[in-house]
């Protein structure tokens, strides 16, 4: 089975004058339809928004056009907090999201005004001492062993051993100290699940904060502002898989919120979501050639690209679908492993996948980077990240980010210490 590319061989080829291979390359239409889909299936609520997860994704072209597609922004380091101000996104478009949090990271986020997610209530004291309560405070909670994680829960650690969010019984706590110190605005986060397929299990998240809300705000007198569910909702990365089914989440989540926030009559807060994978993930691209063919024990495919370019099959075991490009209808008649030049035997981007005979120059094609693919990059063995393109609306392509050099590799090293 094969996977649709939003371009032909022809428009590659001629991309690739331009800017040679590696590089990474994004479909803005594609972006759009998925950013419009994920609000039109909560257009029933009285109010949803997605802040786009930066981390997925951290380009300021893309920030751009996903706020203009009325998304904020969740960032969770100084870094993408940075980058949303670059951009013109402050205030209250922007979740702030982070743990293990640095001081000067907690100061960014309180200038610009953004709503702070705590990820442990022992921060309280640390934000109160370095910059302050703000007007409007959310903690995220991690319900342990009360819930099991998703089907890819070894991704983000099951909830009783991830190092994220705090108890029940600390969120009691928490929410009544930040009552005392004067704090009327609340919100409330989890995040649980990491390329979740299954609708249901973000209708059963849904359930457990909406229940939590009931009793938060009937024990403490407190009301919620916000719920936000996270994000976590997969793609499929296989041509077979089905794709999520937004709909039917959107619909079972509002039966939830009308019988038990609206059915105790408590104020009806604003729902919320982080996606950011499921936004631009299917409508990326790692664009790369064949450099060498080898043949030993097994037959190898060796790229130009590498695991620094996109880490997710090597750190996950993760399935990306690859195109050999003009070869789509050939028969798929030998097993190879795709791999890249790094001096690690796990850099490899498939393993026994079976793919048309391949030559050396033709083009390869790796479907659904366009989340955490470039965002995941790295340098070992002096490699250097990509470029990223943009495929506009219009099909002018445009470049988003330049190729690093080796000069922008050398620059913050001291050669005469």
């Amino acid at each position: 089975m094969q996977k649709p590319l939003p371009f032909t061989k022809k428009q590659l080829e001629t991309i690739i004058k331009q800017h040679p291979t590696p590089f990474h390359i994004y479909d803005e239409a594609g972006i759009r339809k998925t950013a419009r889909k994920l609000a039109r299936a909560f257009s029933g609520f009285p109010f949803f928004r997605n802040y786009f997860a930066v981390k997925a994704l951290p380009n300021p072209v893309i920030m751009k056009i996903l706020v203009d597609e009325g998304m904020g922004m969740d960032a969770s380091s100084y870094a993408e907090l940075m980058l949303c101000e670059r951009v013109g996104i402050t205030g209250e478009n922007i979740m702030f999201t982070s743990n293990d949090t640095p001081q000067e990271e907690y100061e960014k986020a309180f200038e610009l005004g953004a709503m702070i997610n705590l990820d442990d209530i022992s921060h309280i004291d640390y934000l109160e001492k370095h910059v302050g309560i703000p007007k409007i405070i959310c903690f995220r909670y991690n319900p342990g062993s009360l819930r099991k994680g998703g089907a890819h829960s070894h991704i983000i650690g099951k909830p009783e051993e991830a190092k994220f969010g705090a108890t029940r019984k600390q969120l009691f706590e928490g929410y009544a100290i930040m009552k005392k110190k004067g704090v009327k605005r609340f919100g409330i986060h989890t995040m649980l699940a990491s390329n979740e397929l299954d609708y249901r299990y973000f209708v059963e998240t849904a359930r457990m904060l909406f229940e939590l809300i009931k009793e938060l705000s009937k024990r403490l007198d407190i009301s919620f502002e916000f719920v936000n569910l996270g994000g976590g909702i997969g793609i499929p990365y296989r041509p077979q898989e089905e794709p999520f089914d937004l709909d039917r989440m959107a619909k079972d989540i509002g039966k939830l919120y009308k019988e038990i926030i609206l059915g105790a009559r408590l104020p009806p807060p604003k729902l919320f979501m982080e996606n950011g994978r499921m936004v631009t993930g299917p409508h990326g691209y790692l664009v790369s050639k064949v450099l060498h063919l080898k043949k030993t024990y097994k037959n190898f495919i060796g790229l130009d690209a590498c695991m620094a370019n996109l880490m997710r099959p090597a750190m996950y075991g993760a399935y990306h679908h690859i195109t050999v490009l003009g070869k789509e209808d050939k028969p798929t008649t030998t097993l190879y492993d795709v791999v890249g030049s790094l001096c690690e035997n796990n850099d490899k981007f498939a393993i026994d996948r079976r793919l048309p005979k391949v030559k050396i120059h033709d083009i390869i094609v790796i479907h659904d980077t366009g989340g955490h693919g470039h965002a995941m990059g790295f340098n070992y063995n002096g490699k250097l990240r990509t470029s990223e393109l943009l495929l506009k609306k219009n099909g002018e392509m445009k470049l988003i980010r330049r190729a690093e050099t080796v000069e922008d590799y050398f620059a913050t090293l001291n050669f005469f210490a």
